[in-house]
């Protein structure tokens, strides 16, 4: 198996008058790894219905490969689909789950054992060719799942929220395994999903989707240390916004008057002097106590310190609103609790944006007025 380049050009999806897709160019290259995420209703399950044949562009066009997609049905295109409720029939076991869709395109019966066979060493379930899916675990019943889309070798395996009914630590353990499929199969995966930890973990590189949109395709590293607009950088991780108004802007710094008073952070190309702008700012960028020359220092009040492990997470009050930091525990051992308290924070640990909406992340995004 191989997968192919997946090209979209001004493609667009309505329903009535509502727009569900604004018009898009995306290029997913063959054999990439590659997440849409976005938050319930942006468009990205639309998205793949539009790749899959099973929905009709407004606009625009799509190509797999060399093969333009008009008029080509989804039986005919070169994918396969998982659905989050995974559909295996409940009567037929294992091998016979995978075989499905090769006895659909006239392979003989020896044929398709054989095929199902080596797709079970593939997705290791050895052994458990005789069993119903009822008799499995949810991360086997995943695995058939995977098994039965490339039985039919798709040169793009579209997967759509396929994890979210597992629990955390099955969902973890099948991250690796999806990740470990993709790269020996070498099929194109395009995977929606709207949990984060999913995107970033497995993804070579990620879509952020909003309102029918793409607001920003890059890799994990680049979305999480570089995000390119307000709604990216609170969806995507959690995060501190301070507000202030940008007073002055030099060699790539932005200077922002804040009712903390002067802060400084990296700025972004839109940005202009005398604009309301957000400084964004990760917990693990924030210093405790830090008596060092920090580009800024705000002064806070603690509200809770919560103790994960290795990791202490402080709730820290600013007056209104909170700041949220995490630090080891060596370093909170540092801390003098009796003493004033501040956080310190270097500039280039920041961006600077142009004020723009953020997403409703319940809870991991700190927002802290002017």
């Amino acid at each position: 198996m191989r997968g192919k380049e997946v090209v979209l050009e001004k493609v667009s999806a309505k329903f009535g008058d509502f727009t569900a897709v604004h018009p898009t160019d995306l290029v997913v290259n063959a054999g990439e790894f590659f997440s849409i995420l976005g938050p319930s209703g942006c468009g990205k399950t639309t998205m793949l219905r539009m790749i899959s044949g099973f929905l009709s562009p407004a606009g625009g066009s799509i190509r797999i490969g060399e093969d333009t997609m008009l008029g080509v049905r989804p039986n005919q295109r070169p994918t396969a689909l998982i659905f989050q409720n995974l559909a295996l029939f409940p009567y037929m076991t294992v091998w016979e789950n995978i075989a499905f869709g090769l006895e659909a395109r006239g392979v003989n019966k020896a044929g398709r054992r054989k095929r199902a066979l080596e797709l079970i060493e593939l997705v290791a379930l050895s052994g458990e060719e005789m069993k119903k899916p009822d008799e499995l675990s949810g991360g086997q019943r995943q695995r058939v799942a995977v098994a039965r889309a490339l039985a039919v070798e798709p040169s793009v395996l579209l997967l759509d929220e396929p994890l979210a009914a597992l629990d955390l630590k099955l969902r973890q353990h099948m991250r690796a395994e999806l990740r470990h499929i993709q790269r020996m199969t070498r099929v194109t995966f395009i995977y929606i999903t709207h949990d984060q930890g999913e995107a970033l973990t497995m993804s070579d590189r990620v879509a952020v989707m909003n309102h029918g949109r793409m607001e920003q395709v890059d890799t994990a590293d680049r979305i999480y240390d570089h995000p390119s607009t307000p709604f990216v950088a609170s969806f995507v991780g959690e995060n501190n916004i301070l507000k202030g108004r940008v007073t002055a802007i030099e060699n790539g710094i932005a200077t922002l008057e804040s009712e903390f008073g002067i802060l400084r952070g990296r700025t972004t190309p839109e940005l202009a002097v005398g604009v309301d702008a957000m400084l964004f700012v990760r917990p693990e960028a924030l210093k405790i106590g830090d008596e060092s020359q920090s580009d800024n220092r705000v002064a806070v009040k603690p509200v809770r310190r919560d103790m994960e492990g290795a990791f202490v997470n402080w709730v820290l009050s600013t007056g209104e609103r909170s700041l949220v930091a995490h630090m080891t525990k060596a370093a909170d051992a540092k801390i003098d609790h009796n003493r004033s308290m501040h956080v310190g924070f270097a500039a280039n640990d920041t961006i600077v944006m142009a004020s723009g909406e953020i997403a409703d992340t319940g809870g991991r995004v700190h927002e802290v007025a002017v």
